[in-house]
């Protein structure tokens, strides 16, 4: 890399030493399909966005007296570390106004880190793969359609199988662009 800038040279190794991630994102209050896209552009700032998934409106799990979702999955080749990433998918939240007042209730956005590589890392407060992944039509349905063939490091099937063998009956469908679900 003779007579490379220092920038092209950061530039490289940053490349080099980038990962591909899947986050999925959800939202079930205000604008959600709007919230879902601005926390979308906000990822970009993580690193650069590969792929993203259509909008799928769900219903609640868990906690079910609340408004359906709007769910999606990104692929997104980054630079930061898992705890970097977990940390900026917080500050994005923050900055779209979520607040954790009910496990698994309402809120403007929710990011989860699904997949980093193929990493496996247990710890308190970032387990990846996401531990609930392979449990949650809205997370394979739209991780399906951008990564079918993504295997989950634990449990050595593709996402593409995963979703075929789910046993969750929870409704997951396109979401028309034209209204806000």
């Amino acid at each position: 890399m003779h007579g490379v800038s220092i920038f092209s040279r950061a530039a490289f190794i940053l490349k080099s030493m980038s990962i591909v991630a899947y986050i999925g994102l959800g939202s079930n209050m205000g604008d959600k399909l709007a919230t879902c896209r601005r926390a979308i552009e906000m990822l970009g700032k993580a690193g650069r966005v590969i792929k993203v998934s259509s909008f799928y409106c769900t219903e609640p799990i868990g906690y079910v007296s609340q408004e359906d979702f709007v769910n999606a999955v990104v692929e997104i080749e980054t630079p930061l570390s898992p705890t970097a990433l977990l940390a900026h998918c917080h500050v994005i939240e923050d900055a779209l106004g979520r607040s954790r007042l009910v496990r698994w209730g309402p809120r403007t956005i929710d990011l989860d880190i699904l997949l980093y590589g193929d990493e496996i890392i247990s710890g308190a407060e970032l387990t990846i793969p996401h531990p609930l992944m392979a449990k949650r039509a809205f997370v394979l349905v739209p991780l399906s359609e951008i990564a079918p063939e993504i295997v989950h490091p634990v449990l050595k099937a593709t996402v593409l199988q995963l979703l075929h063998g789910l046993r969750e009956d929870h409704r997951v469908s396109l979401c028309d662009a034209s209204v806000n679900p």
